[in-house]
Formats: C-alpha cells, structure tokens, sequence
C-alpha cells in the first residue's frame, strides 16, 4: 500500500506513474488538503472513494479511522495480478481469446508489429488439446472478421491465418460499432464461443487512435456478458477511452509505437492468466440467490419534483405490484431525499405486498432544498443497505437501488456511488430532462443502467425498459463464469509505504503530517514481521527517508518518524515521485514482499 500526504497540485504528470503502480498491484491512498486538486488525488487513488481529504494537515486525524476503513478494504482485495489466489476450475479450461485490430488508415505503417504481436501471443496459448480458441477482427469504418473461434482447430493453421493478415485500412475509426459487432456476432455460440459453458471470454483490443463514436454503451453491453477487456493502445490513442473499454483500468496498457508492444506482452500475458480467476470486490457474487432481491427506491422529494411526484408514486407502485413480495422472496424500501434524506419504511418493515402499496400510496411530497443526491447515497449505504434495516445481501441476496432525480445534486456523487458498486449494490438511475445526464450515468451501476424521460409522467414509458435492466441485474453473477472456485490465503502482513509531500507550500504543515503517520504506525503489526513501513519525502525529487528494509520493530521506526525534518524545494512532481517508489522501493532488494504474496501499502 501507498499512503500519499499532498498539500498541492503536482507540476509533472501523474497518469502514467499512477497507472503503471496500479498495474503493479499496489493500492494508492491520496489524501489532501484544501490547496490539492480533488481529481488528480483521485486519478491517483486505486479508486475514486480511496482519495481523502482535509481542509488542513492539522485535521487529518478526523480522517484516521475513514483511512483504516479502506485500508482494511485494500487487504481483503484481489488485486489485479493477485498471487495470493489459488484457483480450482471445473472444465473446459481453456479460454475463447479473440483480438480486435485497429486496421484503420493511421495504423498502415504499424500493423506488421500488430501482426507480430498477435503471433507471439498465440504461440503461448493451448490450442491444440481444444483448451483455448482464437477468433482476429480487424476494423476501421466497419469491422470484417478475419476468422471466427470456431473457423480453426490447430494452433498451426491459427498462426499461418495471421502470417497472412493484411491492413484493411478506412477510417473514421469506429470502435464502439466494432465491440457492438463483437458482442452480437463473434461472442456467439454459432461462432465458437463457449461461454454458455463457463469457458472465460478475453478480448485483446489493439488501438492507435481515438474512436469517433461512443465506446461507454458497447463496453459495458461487453462486460455485462463476462468478457474480459484487456486495450493496448499507441501515444495515438485516448488513455482515458482505453480505461473506460477495459475491464479495469489497469487492464489498458500503452506503448510509444506498436513496434513497442514485446515490451508489454509479458505484462498482458500476466494479466490474463490473473483475470481468469479475478474475483470482483463484490464478491461472493457467484453465491447470489436471484429468486429474491431488496430493492431500495429512492425518490427525489426536493421543491423541484412537487408537481412530479404523484407520478413518482404511482411508478414505485406499478414497479411493486410486478415484485413477488415476502419475508423470504422481494423485499422494499422506500427513501425520499433533498438536503437530506428520510425513510418512509426499511426492508424489513413490511411483509406483503399490500402493506407496501399502502404505505406507497400514504407517501407525502417532503420537499426542501438543495438536492444532495450524494448525501442520500451515502445514507442508504451506511442505513437502508444495512442487516440490521432488512438488507440480506450477507446472504446472497441481489441488492437494488432505483433513483428517480428531476435535477442535477448539489453535492459530489462519485465517492457515494463507487462506494455502492463496491458493496455489489445494482443502481438504476432515472432522471428527467432537468437531470444531469452524465451525472446519472456515473451514478448508475453502469452507464447503460441509465433511463431518462421528458417528464416524470412519462415514467410508464420506460418501465419496459427499467424490467429489462432489473432482468439484466439479477442474472448477473460476475464477469466472470460461476464455475471458478477461489480460494484465498490470508495475506499475512503489509507492506506500508507513506509519500510525503515535502514541498515549500507544506511546512507549517509537516509537523501534523509527521504526527500523523506516527498514529497509523502505532496501528500496524510490525514487530511480528507482519506488517513493513517506509516512509519516503518529496518535492522537486523524492528522497527515502528509511526503506521497506530498514528498520524491524515498531519502536525504530517510531524514532525515525518522530526525527523527520521538513525536506523543502520546489515544485511539486508528484508523477516522478511515484515512479521513483516504482523502481525502487517496491522492489526486493528495499524490502517489498510483492512477490512473496503480502499486500503493499
């Protein structure tokens, strides 16, 4: 783990270095004041909801136990090249690996390295005992089918198929038309994959520009079938497309030029082999019961929606009447929120369906402003969701939220929403014209989980609509294929690595930052060899103030932190210095157990 203490916006880029420490398993926490810039802190962060913040350094113990939260939800993650996992796999155990080729005008001079690079990968596969299947699209303005999963048998005929590829050319670059077409007509039975059959489903994308239609519906229509995205892209390419199409954002790796790409191949070798057995944070998925869910509704009762909400009323209660409600079968709640948020009835409060629809029909506009529709998230997580309010998901029980907005929220919404998606919570946003539709679509589970109408009496249009992504929801276990069984060792300790900003603007600053580290420290396992600290100080360049290594027993290390001085220099080059902990301090030889399966901090 990574512990990051920023007073300010870095100098130098953070993308590439933040992105290179998460490919490499290590979990980011950003924490920063009022002078940091909130997105950087959160590109930085493993997630979005591992960014913190304070006003001042001097109130960062107001954040130590929200920080002991997440560092108790980093250690019980996979990560994303997870050699803790040992995985028993029924059969077939093979994949159906198909790779799409970016055969557009502007790869021309590039897609021999392609071709290469797609040989090379092939020739590490097990074909020839009918384990694993391989299907080549290339694409442009439209994509052509090179060969299906089912067109060849030996690994032989495979590679003579891409001896023999050549560039189809085109443009514009259409990559959202070509994942659509991959999902409707390649990722088929009739055209060889297994997937029916639990056989794991990779795509490989090789791209070298931007797409110039929409990638964020196909992407996810593509993951909601279980197909794992892996996206190699060129400095041509559009690193945030490539995060958005893969599976994970750690999933999209990048080289300079396709000639690059030997440089990677071990990397996405290692990344498939991983993701075959991945095991989403949600997990265990695989146990889900779909004969029941707890559905939440939450409603916008804001000044806005007063005229809307009678409609409002009337849609939770034609939702309801199709639910098959009982103690041990559906399950509702209802909230309604503005600045804050009130619930009518919890998951357990009622038992039949009668009773719901007349509590539904008895709910009163609350109204109020602003609308905090973050806020209301957060409180239907740590309120609604909860066992002692009815919710069973410790029991496997598919857990829905339903949003109904007629506005834009005053508050932020990222934290709340990612954390819900990492509890295995399903949310289903509705808004209406006066909603922010980008908004919603971060919000919902995914952005195809997104509805919108004109107003809210027009909600029976999409209740068609709102069923089919309940439908789509329920039969969702993971990406993954439910005949992977995982079985995790217990990660015996952590490796705990602090990054202090050390910069001009922090000194008055640095005593708290000092102090601290000194109380998370106080909270490891260090003296049983479980847990390892560094603690390494930055501005212009970093400088390690002891290494993973250094120091055994908890009371050393408390001696060194206590003697830290303020390092000074400018400006802040935060992207350097998370390159440098990447070379060299979670590496072996300064201590990190990376590869002896502990946790890096």
């Amino acid at each position: 783990m990574l512990i990051l203490l920023t007073g300010g916006r870095s100098f130098d880029n953070v993308d590439d270095p933040a992105s290179a420490l998460k490919q490499q398993g290590v979990f980011v926490i950003g924490i920063g004041t009022r002078n940091s810039d909130s997105r950087e802190l959160q590109k930085l962060s493993y997630e979005p909801t591992y960014a913190l913040s304070v006003s001042e350094f001097t109130d960062l113990p107001s954040v130590q136990a929200q920080l002991s939260s997440v560092m108790s939800t980093a250690l019980a993650r996979v990560t994303p090249l997870p050699p803790t996992v040992t995985v028993v796999r029924q059969q077939p155990a093979g994949r159906d690996v198909v790779f799409l080729l970016d055969g557009s005008d502007g790869t021309r001079t590039g897609f021999p390295a392609m071709r290469d690079f797609v040989q090379r990968v092939v020739e590490t596969l097990s074909v020839d005992d009918n384990k694993d299947r391989v299907s080549v699209v290339q694409y442009s303005r439209d994509p052509a089918v090179q060969f299906y999963l089912n067109t060849y048998t030996t690994k032989g005929q495979i590679l003579d198929a891409v001896r023999g590829l050549r560039h189809k050319g085109g443009r514009p670059l259409n990559t959202g038309a070509a994942l659509q077409y991959l999902r409707d007509n390649v990722f088929t039975s009739s055209a060889g994959s297994r997937r029916p059959e639990g056989v794991p489903q990779v795509l490989v994308l090789l791209s070298g520009g931007k797409s110039f239609d929409v990638v964020d519906a196909p992407a996810a229509a593509l993951k909601q079938m279980g197909v794992l995205i892996f996206a190699i892209g060129s400095r041509g390419s559009d690193s945030r497309e490539l995060q958005k199409v893969s599976h994970d954002p750690s999933y999209a790796l990048s080289v300079s030029e396709f000639t690059d790409l030997p440089s990677v191949q071990q990397q996405l070798q290692a990344s498939v082999e991983a993701v075959v057995v991945d095991v989403t944070p949600e997990s265990p998925t695989v146990l889900v019961d779909t004969a029941k869910k707890d559905i939440v509704f939450l409603l916008d009762g804001s000044d806005g929606t007063r005229n809307g909400f009678p409609a409002m009323r009337d849609f939770v209660e034609k939702v309801v009447e199709k639910l098959n409600v009982g103690e041990n079968k559906d399950r509702v709640s209802v909230v309604q929120f503005s600045r804050e948020a009130e619930v009518h009835f919890d998951l357990n409060t009622y038992n039949t369906k009668e009773d719901i629809v007349d509590a539904i029909r008895g709910l009163r506009h609350r109204g109020g402003r602003p609308l905090n529709t973050g806020a209301a998230l957060q409180y239907v997580r740590d309120n609604v969701l909860t066992t002692s309010s009815g919710s069973r998901q410790r029991q496997g029980v598919k857990q829905m939220l339903i949003l109904l907005t007629g506005g834009r929220s005053f508050d932020n919404v990222d934290a709340p929403a990612s954390a819900l998606k990492q509890q295995g919570v399903f949310v289903i946003g509705i808004g209406t014209r006066n909603s922010d539709s980008r908004e919603l679509q971060k919000l919902s589970y995914e952005p195809t989980y997104a509805l919108s109408v004109s107003e809210f009496t027009d909600l029976p249009s999409v209740q068609a609509q709102l069923s089919s992504v309940m439908s789509t929801a329920l039969a969702r276990v993971t990406p993954l294929p439910p005949t992977v069984t995982v079985v995790r060792q217990q990660p015996a300790g952590r490796d705990v690595v602090f990054l202090l900003d050390g910069s001009d603007g922090t000194r008055t600053g640095f005593p708290a930052m000092r102090d601290f580290v000194q109380r998370v420290v106080e909270t490891l396992s260090v003296d049983d060899n479980k847990d390892r600290v560094s603690v390494v100080q930055y501005s212009r360049d970093p400088a390690v103030q002891f290494y993973l290594n250094t120091y055994t027993t908890k009371g050393q290390i408390l001696d060194a932190v206590r003697g830290l001085r303020h390092k000074g220099g400018r400006p802040l080059n935060t992207g350097a210095a998370l390159q440098y902990l990447r070379d060299n301090v979670f590496t072996s030889s300064a201590g990190s157990r990376r590869r002896k399966e502990f946790h890096k901090s």
